[in-house]
């Protein structure tokens, strides 16, 4: 077990003193890597606070429950208890017929039609605050009031729900498909990068093996190289994402002002941060793989 950790110990220094050996093209390459992932990396931080900003401005949903011209006043006051005692409920208000019309009436452009109205159409109901958001939830709630007694029908509005979902899922898709092909080109260019280490290093991996080396022992500096590589990048592109936020949420000072709302966007949180080093680390750590594998084998080094 000492054997096993002091060659990594032994693998981690010699690739991080090849890192500090060249430091501007290695400089490079991690700006390069920064720059591929902090596209990927700044759409989902903006994705999420996006998602956050809609759950707390998004208006409660409501079911609007129409009652049946002959409901009599005891009838109302049973679906007003059964509301009462419906879990899941944010709260309810009714609204007699009466008052409906009136609304009706204020509202611009509909006086006249109101107006000359015979008498007045409209039922008396009942506006459900549902306390779940989603599509599927406010349909079911929506059938279920629909079947009690005396009710003629029962509407919610859940077009908008069905398109936020729609839109945060293309944004969820879009910014998968952006990670997975910039993920690709940290993946070819740590590839690169661990092919001209290879090449400049040939004599000496020839003599490594003439005395005995194993395929372990070679290829283990270049997978801590491509690790420490896309780490790096990996931190650059946190960076890059932190600096953009910073001069976004200062221009979004005064728009924030003038609608009274607290807009600010939000970095990563520490655990999703970690997720995405380790997965920049394990990205460059793959990339020197596929290149040792390929190259080495190539020249019949292993």
């Amino acid at each position: 077990m000492r054997a096993w950790a002091s060659a990594h110990r032994r693998a981690f220094i010699s690739a991080f003193a090849r890192l500090a050996a060249s430091p501007l093209a290695n400089l490079l390459n991690i700006s390069v890597i920064g720059i591929a992932l902090a596209l990927p990396l700044g759409f989902f931080v903006v994705l999420s606070n996006l998602q956050g900003l809609a759950r707390n401005l998004k208006p409660q949903p409501e079911i609007s429950i129409f009652l049946a011209p002959e409901a009599t006043a005891a009838e109302v006051r049973i679906i007003e208890l059964r509301l009462k005692s419906r879990s899941g409920l944010a709260g309810f208000r009714f609204v007699p017929r009466a008052q409906a019309l009136e609304q009706l009436k204020s509202r611009a452009g509909l006086a006249d039609v109101a107006a000359g109205l015979a008498g007045n159409p409209l039922p008396d109901a009942f506006v459900v605050i549902a306390g779940a958001s989603d599509a599927a939830a406010l349909e079911t709630l929506r059938a279920e009031f629909a079947a009690w007694p005396k009710v003629a029908e029962a509407h919610v509005d859940s077009d908008w729900a069905r398109r936020l979902d729609g839109l945060l899922a293309v944004g969820r898709y879009a910014v998968l498909m952006l990670a997975a092909a910039l993920a690709l080109a940290l993946a070819a260019i740590t590839f690169n990068t661990i092919r001209l280490q290879i090449l400049t290093q040939r004599d000496e991996i020839e003599v490594a093996k003439l005395i005995g080396a194993t395929d372990g022992w070679i290829q283990r500096p270049f997978l801590y190289f491509g690790g420490l590589i896309g780490m790096a990048g990996g931190i650059a592109a946190w960076l890059l994402t932190a600096l953009a936020l910073l001069v976004f949420n200062n221009q979004l000072g005064p728009l924030s002002s003038l609608y009274g709302v607290p807009l600010e966007l939000a970095h990563l949180a520490w655990a999703d941060s970690l997720f995405a080093l380790l997965f920049a680390a394990g990205l460059g750590w793959f990339g020197a793989w596929l290149s040792v594998r390929r190259h080495l084998s190539a020249h019949n080094l292993v």
